[in-house]
């Protein structure tokens, strides 16, 4: 749900969004049994640099990123570059928080307890400099918009909530 919604709202932005898988297939098994197909495997992907990376949620998936040696790396380098990088659900506590890639941040409730720093644990959207970390399934439509607020200012982001009637117009 998150991956759709994330994606969904970033191209009603007008952002290039490259959906990438990190096994060795295109099509991706999401949780709740929900068939996603990807642009683009990992390694075709990390081959250009991005404005913006973002990791969706759900457990399985999670684990998987988690164990992507290239996917960390490629987060690491985002960083290190100064560039934002997100995540929601259980990508924030399962992959950026083991791989020291978290300040203040929130995720899933259930998984708030592995953050080293809960103190914004029960906010719906975090932003810490050029980090996003949300809560799950039910705050994404806020992550998707402040991402795009993030690469695209907040009078698109209003004017997108507005179209979506996340708000009131």
């Amino acid at each position: 749900m998150e991956a759709v919604i994330i994606i969904d709202v970033l191209r009603r932005a007008k952002a290039e969004v490259v959906v990438a898988s990190v096994e060795d297939k295109l099509e991706i098994l999401a949780s709740r049994k929900v068939k996603l197909v990807a642009d683009v495997l990992l390694d075709q992907a990390l081959k250009r640099s991005y404005d913006f990376i973002v990791l969706p949620g759900g457990l399985g998936g999670a684990q998987v990123f988690a164990n992507s040696e290239k996917l960390v790396n490629s987060l690491k380098k985002q960083r290190e570059a100064n560039k934002p990088y997100g995540a929601i659900c259980a990508s924030t506590a399962l992959v950026l928080e083991p791989h020291g890639l978290l300040k203040k941040a929130t995720a899933f409730p259930a998984m708030c307890n592995k953050l080293s720093d809960p103190s914004e644990a029960e906010n719906r959207v975090v932003v810490d400099g050029n980090l996003i970390t949300s809560r799950g399934p039910g705050t994404t439509m806020e992550f998707s918009l402040v991402i795009t607020e993030k690469l695209f200012g907040r009078e698109k982001a209003l004017e997108l909530a507005k179209t979506m009637l996340f708000v009131k117009q």
